[in-house]
This record gives C-alpha cells, structure tokens and sequence, in this order.
C-alpha cells in the first residue's frame, strides 16, 4: 500500500488561522478489508466552512478533533477495491479529507460517489457540480423562491457558491447584483458570469458606503438576498429589503475567528416582515440529484462558467486555506494532488 502524506490540525486558533495550527505527516495507508476501496485523491476543496470548524465549542456540526485529518472534500480516482460497486479507475467525489489517498467504505452513506467526466471536469465536482453549487440551489430554489423580474444579491459573488447562484438565478429571469471584492472580481462576474451588476466591497468599505452603492444598483429594493459574509454587508442588504424580502443565510466569514457580529438594525426584520433562514446543505440531501442535474446542465451548456485557484501539492494547502479566508483567491479554491 502506498505512503501517504496528510495535513492534520494540530492545535486550535485563537483569532485568526495560521500555518503553525497544522501539521503535515507521512504514514502508511492501511490494507484494505472487504468492502472498501482505496481511492487516489486528485483535487482537495478548501471552504470556508473549515475555519470554523477548527474553532471548539458549540456549532452545527462536531469540531475538527485534534490530532487528526482536516475535513475537507475529494474528488479522485479508485486504485484498488474490494467492493462490487467500484472498479479501478472510476471517477469518484467523497470527503477524503486533507490527504493524498483514503481509505473508504464502500457501503457508508454519503462517503463516496461516482461521477461522470465526460462533460463536467472532475475538479467541477467540488465546486459548481458539487457541495457550492447544491448550496447556492438550496438557498436560490428552497428559501428565497425567486420570481421573474425581481432583485436578488449575493455576497462573495465570484466565488464557488455565489457564481453559481448568480447561473442559477439568471435562469429564472431575476435581475442578479452580486457583491465581491476588487475590480478584477466585478468585472468577472458581470462579464463572464452575466450578472446585470456588481459592488466592490472593497471600495464601499462601510455601511454607509455599501447602503449608497447598493441603492444605486438596486433600485427597486432588494427582494431576495444569500449571504456568505455577514457584518455590514448584511446590515447594508436590510437596509435596502423590500417587504417580505428573504434571506438564504449560508456562511458568516466575517466572524469566523470568532468575534460576535451584531446586527446594526434588527427592526427591519420586523419593519419588512422578512423570512431570514440559516441551513447547513448536507442536511438536505434529498434535493441533491435534482440540484445537482440541473449544474450539470448549466456548465454543459456553457451557461455557467466557474473559475479555479489551484495550488500545488498538499503541503501548500495550509497557506491557500488561508489565503482564502482573506479573499485571495479567485473562484473555488483547489489544491492539486496528483
């Protein structure tokens, strides 16, 4: 069986992340067993989702343990199985975590998934065709039900998430702002991506800037909004929510070194009788097969076009987690394996 190198978590943050919180080892991967099958890992996806997990105490979902692989998605190829259902070399996506290889059982729910290459690149499956993508169905399709015609923003617009939920909102005829930061990050998502405007976040750096800048692009309200972010740019979003607007409430990478993020106005809540919902996607996997058709689709057909950071080999994982964190990188964040 072949060595394999892994990043673990070696202690916890205390404020912002840093390299010396991992840990990178080499070991030996274990024979497999009947009904497991050995899968060489090709891309990992680096989240937002993680930096939080790091973090100890109450939460969603079970912190990352100490001492062992970082959580992370997969997608790679099967190198040796024991179980009737994978063969060597099929295409699979799992949660292999921050390794080179993994050791999966076959029979284990929502551990492993073959995918098909034909038209959708692997590396898509953890990005638009994959976890970001389901998630901004989920919060587009279940929370806000868009109409046609009406005015839905997304923060972190130019990431995994919000391209997509800019394709997917396009689609059903709504007008699409999204927010991200820097010029080049704007350009992107109105050029390539098609929505009708975006802000620079970096240039309204305030609630009084970005409640100015969404006023303009926004000018009938806000009827529909998803945030990644929280902080001012949530504030700003109700500021300008018009009556019974709702919000798909996915990430908060404002306060993911954990300081508290007040919200400026909470009455307007009331004021505007809004539908404010939080979800966690791997809660709602039975949407997933529709979801997951109709990205396929998008990106077939040329409708919807993702971009890719990918970093080189698993010890650059740690930085590029990081560099995410701070809004470095440029659409979905990958770390190449192989």
């Amino acid at each position: 069986m072949p060595r394999n190198t892994q990043i673990l978590l070696d202690n916890r943050p205390r404020g912002q992340a840093s390299p010396d919180n991992f840990r990178l080892v080499v070991g030996d991967t274990p024979a497999l067993r009947d009904g497991q099958v050995l899968v060489r890992h090709h891309y990992l996806s680096l989240d937002p989702y993680m930096r939080g997990r790091m973090n100890e105490g109450k939460s969603y979902a079970a912190c990352q343990p100490l001492g062992e692989v970082m959580i992370g998605g997969t997608v790679g190829e099967v190198a040796e199985s024991r179980h009737p259902a994978y063969a060597v070399g099929d295409k699979v996506v799992g949660m292999g975590g921050w390794q080179e290889w993994s050791v999966v059982d076959g029979d284990a729910p929502g551990m492993l998934r073959k995918v098909d290459t034909r038209h959708v690149p692997l590396s898509y499956y953890l990005g638009a065709v994959g976890m970001p993508g389901v998630t901004a169905w989920y919060g587009l399709v279940r929370i806000i039900d868009p109409r046609p015609g009406q005015t839905l923003v997304v923060s972190a617009a130019s990431g995994a998430v919000g391209s997509a939920f800019g394709a997917l909102a396009k689609a059903r005829g709504c007008r699409v702002v999204g927010i991200a930061g820097g010029p080049d990050k704007c350009r992107y998502v109105t050029e390539e991506l098609g929505f009708d405007a975006c802000i620079d976040h970096r240039a309204h750096g305030d609630l009084a800037a970005m409640s100015k800048a969404l006023k303009q692009a926004c000018p009938d309200g806000i009827d529909g909004h998803f945030e990644n972010v929280g902080g001012y740019i949530l504030d700003a979003v109700l500021l300008r929510a018009n009556a019974f607007a709702r919000v798909a409430l996915c990430g908060m990478i404002a306060g993911y070194d954990g300081q508290p993020l007040p919200l400026a106005n909470p009455a307007l809540i009331l004021v505007n009788r809004m539908r404010i919902e939080g979800f966690i996607v791997s809660e709602h996997m039975e949407v997933w097969p529709e979801a997951l058709a109709e990205l396929g689709g998008l990106v077939a057909s040329g409708r919807l076009r993702p971009r890719e950071t990918i970093a080189q080999g698993l010890a650059a994982a740690p930085q590029a987690f990081l560099d995410l964190l701070q809004g470095r990188n440029f659409g979905k964040q990958l770390v190449k394996l192989i």
